[in-house]
């Protein structure tokens, strides 16, 4: 297998470092073959504190402990690698950095939140198709191995409920897109496309965010910032209920992801459909206005 030469976009998430490290170290316990990260740009957005504040030391990370060279816009990174992991933390930036990179074709992994409205993440998945371009986007947590244990479990039953729990830090740019994208992933996970309508209960320590799909399921995510910063879930079939402990397998959830990744990259398909990214990203819209409203709002 041909090792795939992969650009960074976007140098201020600890995803940045902590898939390097998977990807570039081959001693590493988790070691995700077939890719090494070789070339990046940092950016940053400079009204956002958790991008600017860390953007310059993740930058020198990975220049002096991994060797990667830093180059100046997201054109330079498209032109000297094979597959593109677009990283930035501000996912209000993802796609005026995509524009920029959509006409080199290169396979892109837009990491978390792939758009903060609907209309740009439609405006990205359109550009896509333009461009024959292939794209994926997810939460690491979709495909944590906790998660995929249970799911094999009970594959041959009818999963019926879902109730999904999580930290859920608010940042001011993106509400609940910040965290909430993780346990709405998980959700969907389970569930696949098809919600109707989205009601949030908020308090100053909670979130709990109801959505009820056409087919009369119902799924729960229920977020907290009173310091557990643990994920799971129950799945409910009609014989039972399953507990998800996403903490249970030593297994990071980074590298189940990084193994989506790399297969993503060879195939230049994604297991996850345009409609159900396009579906995520409405829900946490509609959840967001639901938040502030204290209305049910309809996707």
């Amino acid at each position: 297998m041909n090792m795939i030469k992969i650009g960074m976009i976007g140098l201020d998430t600890s995803h940045v470092i902590a898939f390097t490290k998977l990807l570039n170290d081959s001693k590493n316990d988790f070691h995700v073959p077939g890719g090494e990260v070789v070339v990046a740009y940092p950016g940053g957005s400079s009204d956002m504190e958790l991008s600017y504040t860390r953007v310059e030391g993740f930058t020198n990370e990975l220049r002096n402990d991994y060797g990667i060279e830093i180059v100046h816009s997201p054109e330079e990174v498209a032109e000297k690698c094979d597959a593109i992991l677009l990283e930035s933390v501000d996912g209000r930036v993802h796609l005026e950095q995509f524009r920029k990179i959509v006409s080199f074709k290169k396979p892109t992994f837009i990491d978390k939140p792939f758009a903060t409205t609907t209309e740009e993440a439609r405006e990205i998945q359109q550009l896509a198709k333009q461009y024959q371009t292939p794209i994926m986007s997810c939460s690491a947590l979709r495909y944590a191995a906790g998660l995929s244990a249970v799911l094999e479990k009970t594959k041959a039953k009818n999963w019926i409920g879902m109730d999904c729990y999580g930290p859920l830090a608010i940042e001011p740019h993106h509400g609940l897109f910040w965290y909430g994208i993780h346990t709405v992933e998980m959700l969907y996970r389970v569930f696949g496309s098809g919600c109707q309508k989205v009601t949030v209960t908020t308090s100053a320590d909670h979130d709990l965010i109801i959505g009820e799909w056409t087919d009369g399921r119902i799924g729960s995510v229920r977020g907290n910032r009173k310091g557990n910063n643990s994920f799971g879930a129950l799945i409910h079939t009609e014989e039972g209920t399953e507990f998800v402990d996403i903490s249970a397998n030593k297994k990071p959830y980074y590298a189940t992801l990084l193994e989506q990744i790399i297969s993503f990259f060879n195939t230049g398909k994604s297991a996850i459909s345009f409609e159900e990214t396009l579906e995520i990203t409405r829900f946490l819209e509609a959840a967001n206005e639901s938040r502030l409203s204290g209305k049910t709002v309809t996707l």
